[in-house]
């Protein structure tokens, strides 16, 4: 039987990140931040420590493009913040229960709210590249669950309510911070597969028949996980290139990083602006 919910690894990988950090047990972080592909910038600014993956014991390390495989702690815009730059995929041979291995660690070290970003390809017509998108719902099209197996109670129950995946809440604060720095924040459907290939045309009519607006590989798996754990999440999703399946284009992924970079800046603002309320008004 597959275990998905790797409790004592967990809670190895959890004492050694604590040490590496000289934390006390006690000690906190407020908000928790997974930054995808091309979009590091924020983890460059952090007034903290960082501790690789590779230095934590049972965690993995992403071999993806971009995805810099490190740990930060520290303060962003004065509110203490767990970035995690990069993530890995199930593309790449992990398990779930590596995938998830960074969202139960930092539920570990204190988070209640956790911001999920990645890069996306617009499924939806109107939908322009190099835009960010605030996800409203999702898809989970990978064919696993990280609760697959026997359920641990200290950590959430066994058949999680998901009816409201992303918090209404952080969801009117993001729309409110785009709006005050000038923004253009569409709202949509975020549809996780498992690639690594990209979409085929007859695949993007499908997707986009399911009522999705956004198409990547990464992602829905982590937001299970995180509701399980019982935190509050926001998703925010750069919008890399635009999938027309009557006149589609070939991309590559070279052509995806660049454009997730490009707007990079766009979502580093839009994150320093919306910190502070986030921890204001979360509900520890």
């Amino acid at each position: 039987m597959q275990k998905m919910q790797n409790v004592s690894q967990v809670q190895e990988c959890l004492a050694s990140f604590r040490a590496k950090l000289g934390l006390a047990d006690e000690q906190r972080c407020e908000v928790g931040l997974i930054l995808g592909t091309g979009l590091g910038r924020l983890a460059d600014v952090l007034s903290g420590h960082a501790v690789p993956f590779a230095e934590l014991p049972h965690f993995p390390v992403s071999t993806a493009l971009s995805h810099a495989g490190f740990f930060s702690c520290g303060n962003l815009a004065g509110v203490p913040v767990l970035v995690q730059s990069g993530r890995c995929h199930l593309f790449e041979g992990f398990s779930v229960s590596e995938i998830c291995m960074g969202v139960r660690l930092m539920q570990g070290m204190g988070v209640h709210t956790l911001i999920v970003t990645n890069a996306a390809g617009a499924l939806n017509p109107v939908f322009e590249a190099g835009r960010l998108m605030l996800a409203t719902d999702q898809i989970n099209l990978t064919g696993v669950s990280p609760l697959t197996g026997p359920n641990c109670e200290d950590w959430g129950p066994r058949f999680p309510d998901m009816s409201q995946v992303f918090d209404r809440k952080l969801q009117a604060l993001a729309q409110k911070a785009a709006i005050g720095l000038g923004l253009t924040l569409e709202r949509g459907v975020y549809i996780g597969v498992h690639g690594p290939e990209l979409e085929t045309p007859a695949e993007t009519r499908l997707y986009r028949s399911l009522g999705a607006d956004a198409i990547g590989m990464s992602s829905v798996l982590e937001v299970i996980c995180a509701k399980h754990l019982g935190l509050r999440v926001l998703e925010l999703v750069c919008l890399t290139n635009k999938n027309l399946p009557d006149c589609m284009a070939p991309v590559s992924i070279d052509e995806v990083i660049a454009s997730s970079e490009r707007s990079a800046a766009d979502l580093a603002r839009l994150i320093l602006a919306l910190l502070p309320d986030l921890a204001a008004r979360a509900e520890c």
